[in-house]
């Protein structure tokens, strides 16, 4: 690699020219990458509510709908709002009463429970189906219409609705998560590092890495909007530390070869690549496990961010080695004294007090992993975001109001007898929580002959294949009670037709909750497993990937076991993904630890000193890597709107701090304690025999 430093030192003008040139198709793939709000498309295509969803939008012309409440408005006035809305591109249909009333059937033969559900003293309510699905563009650009046309008197509720408003609020807060990652990292390197300059250097090399790779999402054709929000951030937060390592390695190696700067920086280059490949393996590792989960958003994470490190580690061996030299005068002239004060008597400390650090250890295990087990979760995704947005405020309205919280979607065979679809409407509706349902055969079982409603009515409700029925529901999305309540539908519909779909927002989430369930378990085994087998192979050794993984699986139990005791609820994609990150990000703090513990061992040191001399010397990287990350992370969670963005970017900055405490205090601990262990089940750990003497 020594070589390849070489190469890079002696073209390190042309490869500043060419990663400028890189960055222009690199922005044009970021501006064209199309960006999903709705979260519920991820789930896995083969089961039985997403194969609703699309025969819904085939075969009645319906991807999405809306309720629309309209209040202080007259009949006529409302009937002239109704076709306004009707007009708007991408709405399919819109259903009131005058759907029924209009010129062909006498209001007085309208079922009456029906008028009464979809009206109040003040106001009254419409159904909006749109042709697309719910996070289409087609869609979001029809909400944001019907919203111009229908003015401050008309409340739009819906998926759909949120969609839109999370699409608005993600792509205002964005950009600004960028800029507070920056200044607040920039802050943290300016106290930790020996030039204010340095830090610059750090964020625009990183800057071209992250560019790089928001820039090839375009393959994907699309990535989702939690993924854009975290990607620049992550990134960040997640490869400083590469820097940080070339950094020190450069002014450790300009020590050992009398100030000969190139000389010096290929040979940084040279270990860092070294030392940097076994961290970034594993944090690759890390977001790779999230692909292995049936909830593909932890592919769309987990893949983007793996390609962001691969990026990170690229640009940090070729970028950042040719900025350096090349404002080497400028880094001289803004050097000073790194403003932490001197740690280097702590190493002795926590090797000599290790036993506390340990009982300390032993004590919090149970707790942490307690409250880790019983974090809450919650899955309604308008809880995320502010109160006070157009779509919340109307599905608050929707409830107090109307009493609704979500509408359920029947398909029928349409095959099967009105009589069977009347006794299983009557049926359901005495399911607790079900307030109405409204299908073809409720209208005409109603007194109104079949004959006399509208087409446009008929062809929504019924065609060929299937006959669609709504359930409206007064129970709110994800709780116990709207999943016991479609438990109960679901074994009705069977009674009458063993191929009866039930569909819409409630049951995919009732399915999302199951499946995330499942991929939890599923990510958190696979990615244990595989950064096990990443360190194993690593050190050669049985017990240092059982000691590093544990130690930091113990700060990941602490992290995620805070909100247990402060009574704080977590979206359940921060469950699922922080772990998995929290594992892939700071064991490298550890490996680095380790390696260096190693090296001393090696050449010939007693345990006590390897491990004082290996905490002393990483102490720095991890203290600046670990303030880093918690910087870029902490002031998006303080700023995002957006609690899901906010808990996960808490939930990070908190782990990084963890993690880093953990490492600096507990890992040190295990050492002392395992040592002969750890020698004797590694391969090499000493070195040759006469290191093993010296022991």
């Amino acid at each position: 690699m020594v070589k390849v430093g070489k190469k890079i030192v002696k073209f390190r003008v042309p490869i500043l020219i060419l990663s400028i040139i890189l960055l222009i198709p690199a922005v044009w793939g970021y501006v064209n990458t199309r960006i999903n709000y709705d979260v519920l498309t991820y789930l896995p295509e083969d089961i039985e509510t997403m194969q609703g969803q699309e025969i819904m939008t085939n075969d009645f012309g319906i991807g999405a709908f809306s309720m629309l409440m309209v209040d202080g408005m007259e009949d006529k006035d409302i009937v002239k709002l109704k076709e306004k809305v009707e007009k708007v591109d991408g709405v399919a249909n819109v259903l009131w009463y005058d759907s029924l009333a209009d010129i062909s059937v006498p209001q007085s033969m309208l079922p009456s429970k029906l008028y009464d559900e979809y009206n109040t003293e003040d106001g009254t309510m419409m159904a909006v189906f749109f042709k697309d699905g719910t996070s289409s563009d087609e869609t979001m650009k029809a909400i944001t219409e019907i919203r111009k046309v229908t003015g401050k008197q008309c409340f739009l509720s819906g998926m759909s609705a949120i969609v839109e408003d999370t699409k608005e609020l993600a792509e205002k807060e964005t950009p600004l998560y960028v800029l507070i990652a920056v200044a607040l990292s920039a802050l943290v390197l300016a106290i930790t590092m020996e030039s204010i300059f340095v830090p610059v250097l750090f964020l625009l090399s990183i800057g071209i890495a992250i560019v790089y790779n928001l820039g090839t999402n375009v393959f994907f054709g699309e990535i989702s909007y939690i993924t854009k929000a975290l990607a620049a951030v992550l990134q960040l937060g997640v490869t400083m530390d590469y820097s940080i390592f070339l950094m020190h390695s450069y002014q450790e190696q300009q020590v050992r070869y009398n100030g000969d700067k190139e000389r010096a920086m290929a040979h940084a280059i040279s270990q860092t690549f070294s030392s940097v490949i076994g961290s970034s393996v594993t944090t690759v590792a890390g977001f790779i496990a999230l692909c292995f989960m049936s909830f593909t958003l932890g592919k769309d994470i987990g893949i983007v961010m793996a390609k962001g490190v691969i990026f990170g580690v690229l640009v940090c061996v070729t970028v950042l080695p040719s900025m350096i030299l090349c404002c080497d005068k400028l880094i001289e002239k803004t050097k000073h004294k790194p403003l932490l004060p001197d740690i280097g008597r702590i190493s002795d400390k926590v090797t000599k007090r290790y036993v506390i650090y340990v009982v300390a250890f032993v004590i919090l295990l149970f707790p942490a992993i307690y409250g880790n087990n019983h974090t809450g979760v919650y899955y309604n995704l308008d809880e995320s975001l502010p109160k006070d947005l157009p779509s919340v405020i109307a599905n608050t309205k929707l409830k107090e109001d109307y009493n609704m919280n979500t509408t359920h979607m029947i398909l029928v065979d349409s095959s099967v007898a009105g009589s069977d679809v009347k006794k299983m409407s009557q049926e359901i509706e005495k399911v607790d929580g079900v307030k109405w349902v409204l299908g073809l055969d409720n209208l005409v079982g109603s007194g109104v002959p079949a004959d006399m409603l509208p087409e446009s009515v008929t062809g929504m409700l019924k065609n060929d294949k299937y006959q669609l029925l709504m359930v409206n529901s007064t129970y709110k999305v994800a709780t116990d009670k709207v999943n016991k309540q479609i438990e109960q539908i679901d074994k009705i519909m069977d009674k009458y037709d063993k191929g009866a779909m039930l569909v819409g927002e409630g049951p995919l989430t009732k399915d999302l909750i199951n499946i995330t369930d499942t991929d939890f378990k599923r990510v958190s085994a696979v990615s244990i497993g595989i950064v096990f087998v990443i360190i194993l192979l690593l050190f050669k050794s049985v017990t240092i990937p059982v000691i590093l993984v544990g130690v930091i699986e113990f700060a990941i139990f602490v992290n995620m076991g805070i909100p247990f005791y402060t009574g704080t609820k977590l979206p359940f994609v921060a469950s699922i993904v922080i772990g998995t990150i929290q594992l892939g990000a700071t064991v490298d703090y550890a490996i680095l630890m380790t390696t260096r513990y190693q090296r001393e061992r090696q050449h010939g040191k007693d345990k006590k000193e390897a491990i004082s001399i290996a905490h002393k010397t990483s102490m720095p990287s991890i203290i600046s890597s670990g303030l880093s990350f918690f910087a870029a992370t902490f002031g998006v969670s303080c700023y995002s709107q957006v609690e899901m963005i906010g808990s996960i970017c808490t939930l990070l900055a908190r782990g990084a701090i963890i993690s880093m405490v953990v490492v600096l205090f507990i890992l040190p601990a295990m050492f002392m304690i395992f040592d002969k262990l750890i020698c004797v089940t590694s391969i090499g750990f000493l070195g040759d025999k006469k290191a093993a003497k010296a022991k």
